[in-house]
C-alpha cells in the first residue's frame, strides 16, 4: 500500500539508484535528490519527485534513506549546512552508506540533537542483489525506529537487526567487506595455480563449489564476472579500498591486529593502482593472472574458437 506522505532519497547511485526504484515499484512515493541530474531524471520519470537539496528532501519527509560514497559526504549530507537534518519535517534517517561505527556513531549524536534518529543500515550484495531484492540489511537501531522502518528495508531484501548502538550495523558490513574481497584474492591465487598446472578453470569452480574450498567468490562473483572475462560484479575497486581502509583503522583502534586483512588490502591497493579506482573489484583476478602468466576461464569446446 502506497503512503500518505512521501519518503525521502538522497544518493542515486549504482545502489542507491536500484532501491529507489524498487520503493517507488512498491507504491511508495519518493522525494529524491543526487548531485547527477540524469540519475534525478531516471526516478523523475519512475514518478519520483526532485528536490533541490537534502535539506527540501528532510523538509519534505518523515523517513529519508541515504546511499552515499564516503564517510565525508554521510556527514555533510546527513548534518550539515543543507544537509537533511536541516529539514524540519524529518525524524528518521536511514544510513544505508558504509561509514565504519565511529563516522556512524559522530553522526548519530549530531542527528539526536535534532530530535533525529538514525538508523545504521549498510547493505551488502552488490547491484544485482539491490536490483533482484536479495540485498542482505544490516541494521543497528532503537527499536521504535527499527520497526517502523523494517517493512521499507524488506523491499530491498533481508533484514537482520544486529543491536542498537550506530555503528554496530557498520562492524557487521566491514567485517562481512574484508572477507567478502579475502576470498577473491585467495581463489585468485587459487584458480591461477590450478589453470597453470592444466586444469579447466570451469571444472575447478565445479570442484571448489562441492568441496570445502566453497566461498562467496567461487560461488558467485567467479561464474558471473572472471570466467566469462567480463570483470563487472559491479563494485569498483575504489569503493572497497574505501572499505578495507575504514576496516583496518577500526580494528587498529579497537587492537585487534589483522594480518590477514592488510596482506588482503596490500593486494588490493596494487589493483587499484594497475586498473584504477572505477575498475571491478574482481579485477583482483587480473593481476594475479598478469604475475602467473595465465587466464583464469574455461577451456575452449571442441570446434570453438
Amino acid at each position: 500500500m502506497a503512503d500518505t506522505e512521501p519518503l525521502g532519497f538522497v544518493g542515486l547511485g549504482t545502489m542507491g539508484g536500484v532501491m529507489a526504484s524498487r520503493l517507488i515499484e512498491a507504491g511508495h512515493a519518493l522525494v529524491v535528490c543526487d548531485t547527477n541530474a540524469d540519475a534525478v531524471a531516471a526516478l523523475v520519470a519512475k514518478g519520483a519527485v526532485a528536490a533541490a537539496s537534502p535539506a527540501e528532501v528532510g523538509a519534505k519527509s518523515r523517513i529519508v534513506f541515504a546511499s552515499l560514497p564516503t564517510p565525508e559526504v554521510v556527514r555533510s549530507v546527513a548534518a550539515g549546512r543543507d544537509g537533511i537534518s536541516a529539514g524540519d519535517r524529518v525524524r528518521i534517517l536511514v544510513d544505508l552508506s558504509t561509514t565504519g561505527p565511529r563516522v556512524s556513531g559522530e553522526v548519530a549524536a549530531a542527528l539526536a540533537a535534532r530530535d533525529i534518529v538514525l538508523v545504521d543500515a549498510p547493505v551488502s550484495g552488490g547491484r544485482g542483489g539491490a536490483v533482484k531484492g536479495t540485498l542482505a540489511v544490516m541494521v543497528a537501531a532503537p527499536h521504535a525506529a527499527a520497526d517502523e522502518v523494517e517493512p521499507y528495508l524488506a523491499v530491498f531484501g533481508k533484514v537482520i537487526r544486529v543491536g542498537e548502538r550506530a555503528g554496530l550495523a557498520q562492524t557487521m558490513k566491514l567485517v562481512n567487506n574484508l572477507m567478502s574481497v579475502a576470498a577473491i584474492a585467495i581463489t585468485s591465487e587459487a584458480m591461477a595455480m590450478g589453470v597453470k598446472a592444466g586444469l579447466d578453470a570451469q571444472v575447478m569452480i565445479d570442484v571448489l563449489n562441492a568441496s570445502s574450498g566453497r566461498n562467496s567468490a567461487t560461488v558467485d562473483k567467479f561464474p558471473r564476472a572472471v570466467l566469462p572475462r567480463t570483470f563487472d560484479f559491479g563494485f569498483t575497486t575504489g569503493l572497497s579500498m574505501k572499505d578495507l581502509r575504514l576496516c583496518l583503522q577500526e580494528a587498529d583502534a579497537m587492537g585487534v591486529p589483522l594480518p590477514i586483512g592488510s596482506a588482503v588490502q596490500q593486494i588490493l591497493s596494487i589493483t587499484n593502482q594497475v586498473y584504477g579506482p572505477q575498475a571491478d573489484f574482481t579485477s583482483i583476478c587480473k593481476l594475479v593472472e598478469s604475475w602467473a602468466g595465465v587466464e583464469v576461464k574455461p577451456h575452449a569446446k571442441d570446434g570453438a574458437p
